[in-house]
């Protein structure tokens, strides 16, 4: 513990002596910084808080804790992350599901975020485009954009 206490006075002592030497170069505000700086470690040795820590970093009870903290960490990120990834919980992830498909125009085609269909199951039939099942030329300049709102719901 009395090497710890001589070095951080040691410390002080040297940043005493460079802000003494900033002084007198006429740099006031980063002598006063500096000599700030180096009353620091005379000031947690003083306190008691050098020893405190220098108990802490060698004791390995302490260092198991923070193994345990870090696993603790690591769990609740992989936890947030599959969550964010999956969509939250299951009842959340059907209800999204059941929206979906409830905003769908029944005349419109599958959405595109859509589940796929399996590999041995026909393409359906393309359905009518809504522009032209009403009688409108295909030509109409907002027949494209009606037709995507539609599909989509709006």
């Amino acid at each position: 513990m009395l090497l710890v206490e001589t070095v951080c006075s040691a410390v002080s002592a040297a940043g005493l002596g460079i802000a003494a030497i900033t002084a007198y170069r006429k740099r006031f505000l980063t002598a006063t910084r500096l000599a700030a700086y180096s009353l620091v470690p005379v000031g947690l040795v003083m306190i008691g808080a050098v020893g405190w820590l220098s108990d802490i970093v060698f004791k390995p009870v302490v260092w198991a804790g923070l193994g345990v903290l870090g696993l603790a960490w690591l769990l609740f990120v992989t936890t947030r992350f599959v969550e964010r990834r999956s969509g939250g919980t299951r009842k959340e992830r059907k209800a999204a599901k059941a929206a979906q498909r409830e905003a769908v125009a029944p005349a419109a085609s599958a959405p595109s975020l859509g589940t796929a269909r399996p590999a041995g199951t026909p393409a359906a039939a393309p359905a009518q485009a809504p522009a032209q099942a009403k009688g409108k030329k295909p030509d109409d300049d907002f027949a494209d954009i009606e037709a995507i709102l539609k599909k989509h719901g709006i």
